[in-house]
């Protein structure tokens, strides 16, 4: 009983480390969010989830409308970039068709990021939405504490394959 226990838990531990590296996300990510104003939600977020410093990567936007969180066909949006209460970068109000708007966008600052998303001439409004997302950066040294955790992962599964595959083998060798 204590044998078969052990070896699954054993096999357990390694496909939940295992299903970890996988590309499919259980989770939000975190550099996300969104937000409802009248009749219409936006969604922002990064790609990868925590952009570094002077490399590309992706604004990721979705526009839906209602309860039921339908998708529209088309929207204009602008994008207003703030850092320390101070803004350092502007998108002009860009038409988009479809609901959902990915661009490029290379982040310049280490740290916390006030993003200020604008949509306009919106069914059923007649202002401007204003949006307003946190969104944070990572300094290039970011990389080295995912590494550390990772690295902390495997010795961990190390250690223990040392200590309890042994005393499981010897087991299944007298039985």
């Amino acid at each position: 009983m204590v044998k078969k226990r052990s070896i699954f838990l054993i096999f357990l531990f390694i496909f939940s480390s295992y299903s970890g590296l996988d590309s499919v996300y259980a989770h939000s990510m975190f550099n996300s969010a969104e937000q409802s104003l009248g009749d219409y939600r936006v969604q922002v977020a990064t790609a990868p989830e925590f952009p570094q410093i002077d490399e590309p990567s992706q604004f990721l936007i979705k526009v839906t409308k209602g309860f039921d969180y339908e998708e529209v066909d088309n929207f204009t949006m602008g994008i207003r970039v703030y850092y320390n209460d101070q803004q350092i970068d502007a998108i002009p109000p860009t038409s988009v068709e479809g609901s959902h708007w990915d661009f490029d966008y290379v982040w310049k600052n280490i740290g916390n990021h006030i993003v200020k998303v604008d949509l306009y001439d919106m069914e059923g409004s007649s202002r401007v939405l204003t949006y307003t997302f946190n969104m944070g950066t990572q300094s290039p040294f970011g990389i080295l504490f995912i590494g550390a955790i990772t690295t902390g992962a495997f010795v961990f599964l190390g250690v223990m394959l040392y200590i309890y595959l042994p005393k499981i083998l010897k087991k299944s060798k007298q039985e």
